[in-house]
């Protein structure tokens, strides 16, 4: 080999060095990812809805801590095989940017297991954590740890939990479906999946004050389970003390996830907002989504500016409305019962509050629904995803709510 031609092999070969060097440097350094990532997922948060709940919170002109993300856009939520999905499907688009037919959790209809958002996390060196209001093994949670045609199949999601590559941070209720019937659970197994927990190195805590109590010193490993199903309703007087909040949950597990300095992705689901739609409980729903916005507050407040915070509907339910003209300054109770044309302020597409009281002996309903069913059906409705921070510029206009996964994929 000639000098001359070893000389050229030496400069492309210092050529393709300064290349990958500028590559990595300009990956790592200019293009920064977020250190946090962070997916609320609630239903009810239609503009319907979230109008209804401000003005519930303070009147018309009460300002909401959604409003501070102000990258917006509206979601198109159909399944696979349906216009108007189920929570499963709904929420498995949004863990695994793929339709799934309506009480599948992310697997498709030929039984193909699809990686959730959590497993790119953990591929990227991130720590995980799941935050909900309502039962662990609920459809929303379970999209992004399980793969069930059974949404109900409680018993074999709070297995796939425990076994499956786990969250660093676990905190919701529905500990019933990790005991066995036994120690007062619903398993029929027989098996104590909490005891395994402790096996596998997790801080089981049960009450606010354990969950406070957790050293943040350490890397962490916390199942939290505060109810023996879903958590008790905001501002209920059956709430325990020992019951957190869903703002104290998701502030607590930013505190705990932020040891990783690879970053973090946090799911949170404000699964009780549905639970009162399905129901036509409009003052319990109008409370939720005022739960989920201080805890989008304190994910604002303890996150930092480097944080992808999205906040969706997952679907719409009931459809709920909020009817007549109250007042600019009227709130709270005031919107309740009937308006001043004798009217119901609130009312729902369906549901068990069907009866108008026209009929003898017939209870009075102040939220009638327009046909009566045992629970809220489903709604084609476009849900929001509102945002803030890197990558939430592309919440624009009318999406698909399988880009919602794409928006968190990206940015991992």
């Amino acid at each position: 080999m000639s000098i001359k031609v070893r000389n050229r092999l030496i400069a492309l070969s210092c050529l393709g060095v300064f290349v990958a060097g500028g590559a990595l440097y300009y990956t790592n350094w200019v293009v920064q990812r977020p250190f946090g990532l962070i997916l609320f997922i609630g239903d009810g948060l239609t503009t319907g809805q979230i109008a209804a709940a401000r003005i519930f919170k303070g009147g018309a002109e009460a300002p909401l801590y959604l409003e501070r993300l102000r990258e917006i856009a509206l979601l198109r939520t159909s399944a696979n095989d349906f216009a108007v999905p189920d929570a499963a499907a709904a929420a498995s688009a949004l863990a695994t940017g793929v339709k799934v037919n309506n009480r599948s959790l992310a697997i498709t209809a030929g039984g193909e297991s699809l990686e959730s958002l959590v497993d790119f996390a953990r591929r990227a060196g991130r720590a995980t954590g799941v935050v909900s209001n309502v039962a662990l093994t609920d459809a929303t949670a379970a999209a992004f740890y399980a793969h069930e045609q059974d949404p109900l199949a409680h018993e074999n999601l709070a297995k796939q939990l425990q076994q499956g590559e786990m969250f660093d941070v676990v905190l919701g209720g529905g500990e019933a479906d990790f005991l066995p019937e036994s120690k007062g659970g619903r398993r029929s197994d027989g098996q104590d999946l909490i005891l395994e927990l402790r096996r596998q190195g997790y801080d089981v805590v049960r009450s606010q004050a354990e969950l406070e109590n957790t050293p943040a010193w350490r890397a962490p490993r916390v199942f939290g389970l505060f109810s023996e199903g879903n958590l008790k309703f905001a501002g209920s007087n059956e709430v325990p003390d020992s019951q957190p909040s869903l703002a104290s949950m998701v502030r607590r597990a930013i505190e705990l996830l932020q040891y990783n300095q690879k970053g973090y992705l946090l799911i949170v689901d404000a699964g009780l907002i549905a639970k009162a739609c399905h129901n036509n409980e409009g003052e319990r729903m109008l409370r939720e989504i005022l739960e989920l916005d201080e805890a989008i507050g304190a994910a604002i407040e303890y996150s930092g500016n480097n944080t992808l915070i999205v906040a969706c509907g997952k679907q719409s339910v009931a459809g709920f409305r909020l009817n007549g003209y109250p007042f600019t300054n009227d709130r709270g109770v005031s919107i309740l019962g009937k308006n001043a044309q004798g009217l119901p302020f609130i009312t729902w597409s369906t549901g068990p509050g069907g009866l108008d009281g026209s009929e003898p002996d017939a209870p009075a309903v102040i939220e009638p629904a327009a046909v009566a069913a045992s629970a809220g059906a489903g709604v084609a409705e476009d849900t929001i995803a509102a945002g803030r921070g890197p990558g939430s510029e592309n919440l624009r206009g009318f999406l698909d709510n399988t880009a919602v996964f794409e928006i968190f994929r990206s940015q991992m």
